[in-house]
């Protein structure tokens, strides 16, 4: 008899069938009403770090160089007050294989998925990721599709998330294209389902673990070239798995270091909106991933997502796409690195905040990622005009996303726009009670959401209160 392959009937053997795709019993790890045993599903589901080092060494990720921007550090101290003026460094991530840090997620996966017997791969995203699971189930001989959010209703798709079709196509990956709605994760769990594929998710426990290697390197690189640890690491956040993995590693090397998540202000679209889709210029690294992945990271492709930012973040700031577009062409034109959109975001970022800093600090852009031709500027700005975007050059603050593009007048006018941490906390524990739907909670979860949070009792309990959640 064969299986009801209905929308309704796939999507309710979800929990069937990741357990099936990913060899996690998710179950063992939840207790309380709201809580679950994150660090032990990190740690029994994991890698330790030196088996990480070893397994991305076999396929020549990570070990990426750190370059010191000199001429941008110059540029910062023209802007800055008297004695400010951070020495800015960024850790070249575009070195990996296939051209970003995604490379130490997949490599983990991949590997994990051979161990277990696997014969193939599938993976979900429109974005470098699907290059890295591509390029790495290569090198481990395992079949792979990518399943991609690509076009609109009208058939149009981004530069940048057509070309990565290529790129994964290129490693030997079957790419199903699909339009942006609610089919991208029925199609994904079909596929799991009729291939009986590793789901090589970017939330799983070994794809987070991978990153850790980023945050451990840093650390290290820094101690041995200058004698400390840096003092403030910006990272670009979307679904949270970048600053998780890196906080996480410098914590494992007791690095004393500020963790800085950054994302392109995209307020007021909608991710999964047909008409909305194209009319943002980048395809991650956004408040519509940042946002709602860090107020409830559980609405990833895993039963429990591994990453979580809210536990890591000491800021969290954002700034405009103009910016991220002046940024990209200064690293080029001053320092000599031609770099894609996504790792420029922190860099951007990176460039404002260390005008905060006094001269003798230092503060990192955690990542580059590869450029190619739909990631470079004219592309992305010709495309951005052909869906009624007017391009201007400006205030960055006068930017209105959907409506224009703000290019900076000069480098004074790039800045960081602050977001309230306390307020998207708050956004979290409401969400964990609306999502569990519960009327009380333990002290375990109170517990647990204190970590989640990174927060204090006091504060849990005054948004519980607020909730009328009896504890």
């Amino acid at each position: 008899m064969s299986k009801d392959m209905s929308f309704e009937a796939v999507m309710a053997r979800r929990p069937e069938t990741m357990k099936k795709a990913i060899g996690i019993d998710y179950d063992v790890f939840e207790s309380g009403s709201i809580a679950f045993d994150y660090e032990r599903m990190m740690r029994e589901t994991g890698y330790s770090l030196q088996e990480i080092q070893k397994i991305q060494s076999e396929t020549g990720v990570g070990n990426t160089p750190v370059y010191e921007l000199r001429n941008l550090t110059a540029l910062a101290r023209k802007f800055a007050p008297k004695g400010k003026g951070a020495r800015i460094f960024v850790k070249d991530e575009a070195a990996n294989p296939s051209g970003s840090f995604k490379a130490r997620r997949a490599a983990t996966a991949c590997y994990h998925a051979k161990k277990l017997g696997y014969k193939g791969v599938i993976a979900a995203t429109s974005g470098n990721y699907g290059a890295a699971v591509a390029s790495q189930a290569a090198m481990r001989r395992l079949k792979c599709i990518i399943v991609q959010e690509c076009y609109d209703s009208r058939g149009i798709g981004q530069p940048e998330i057509v070309e990565k079709a290529r790129k994964c196509e290129a490693y030997g990956a079957e790419v199903v294209q699909l339009t942006v709605g609610p089919e991208l994760f029925y199609s994904f769990l079909r596929l799991l389902e009729e291939t009986g594929y590793f789901n090589a998710s970017l939330y799983t426990p070994f794809g987070i673990a991978g990153v850790e290697t980023l945050g451990y390197e840093l650390s290290m690189e820094f101690r041995e070239r200058e004698g400390k640890d840096p003092d403030v690491v910006v990272v670009t956040n979307a679904g949270g798995g970048n600053l998780t993995g890196t906080a996480r590693g410098l914590i494992k090397a007791d690095a004393d270091t500020q963790v800085v998540g950054a994302s392109v202000d995209l307020s007021g679209l909608h991710m999964a909106s047909d008409t909305q889709f194209n009319k943002k210029s980048f395809t991650t690294g956004h408040t519509g991933f940042g946002i709602p992945f860090a107020t409830w990271p559980d609405r990833s492709d895993v039963p429990r997502s591994a990453a979580r930012p809210l536990r890591y973040m000491d800021r969290y700031v954002t700034v405009n796409q103009g910016s991220v577009f002046y940024m990209t062409e200064a690293l080029a034109q001053l320092e000599g690195l031609e770099r894609g959109p996504a790792g420029n975001t922190s860099l951007a970022a990176t460039f404002a905040l260390a005008q905060e800093l006094d001269e003798d600090k230092i503060i990192v852009a955690q990542e580059t990622e590869y450029t190619g031709a739909g990631k470079h500027i004219q592309p992305q700005l010709t495309f951005a005009k052909e869906n009624g975007i007017e391009i201007v050059i400006g205030d960055p603050k006068d930017e209105i996303p959907g409506e224009n593009i703000v290019l900076p007048e000069d480098p004074s006018y790039i800045k960081t726009k602050d977001i309230d941490l306390n307020k998207i906390k708050r956004s979290y524990i409401r969400n964990c009670i609306k999502n569990t739907k519960v009327n009380s909670v333990t002290s375990e979860d109170i517990e647990f959401l204190v970590k989640d949070t990174k927060s204090s009792e006091e504060f849990v309990k005054k948004i519980l209160d607020e909730l009328e959640i009896a504890y």
